[in-house]
């Protein structure tokens, strides 16, 4: 008789959450196995460097162990990952906003811009650089906003919970975003 191979159960992430909220590590493991990858795609979107996600990606992860308890089971755990890693995002810039006003107050003159890549075709890295120009632009609420949304693909509803505010600002900061982007890509095109 032949015996088949017992199929262990696949554990939702709102379950994951759950243990993690109980103190269970294993399940913030397996959180990080599955989602490590999409955190750091989110990080980049908002302009963070690759020396900088690492440390944010584990703080991002960190943070889930003080927040798991506040987690919504009707949201999405990845939307609610992306709302951490926001929040840890906006502290990450306050923090060098300060260091870097204090370097700027030592120094006299701003360092200089870096050589523009050459991989790809010069039509399409122009492009990209106009796009992020004009994305870096944006301000942080309005970047983050866009990035969820049209970048992450994540709904307005779960944005506005992960982010605590109402999904009407979730919208009008996207509007705008998408508007000023618009405008900024048809100048440089000029």
């Amino acid at each position: 008789m032949m015996t088949l191979p017992r199929v262990r159960p696949t554990i939702t992430d709102a379950e994951l959450v759950a243990r993690v909220a109980n103190g269970h590590l294993e399940a913030l493991g397996e959180l990080f196995d599955r989602y490590d990858a999409d955190v750091r795609r989110f990080l980049a979107r908002l302009g963070v460097t690759p020396s900088d996600a690492d440390d944010l990606v584990q703080a991002t992860f960190l943070e889930l162990l003080r927040a798991a308890i506040r987690f919504d089971p009707a949201l999405s755990v990845k939307g609610f990952l992306f709302g951490l890693a926001t929040i840890l995002v906006r502290r990450h810039r306050r923090s060098l906003s300060r260091r870097a006003a204090m370097l700027f107050a030592f120094r006299s003159t701003a360092p200089n811009d870096a050589a523009p890549s050459a991989d790809g075709s010069f039509e399409t890295d122009e492009e990209l650089r106009r796009f992020q120009r004009a994305f870096e632009r944006l301000s942080s609420k309005k970047r983050e906003v866009f990035a969820l949304v049209a970048l992450e693909g994540v709904s307005g509803e779960e944005v506005a919970r992960s982010l605590g505010i109402p999904v009407n600002t979730v919208w009008t900061r996207l509007h705008h975003a998408r508007r000023e982007l618009r405008h900024a890509l048809e100048e440089s095109e000029r």
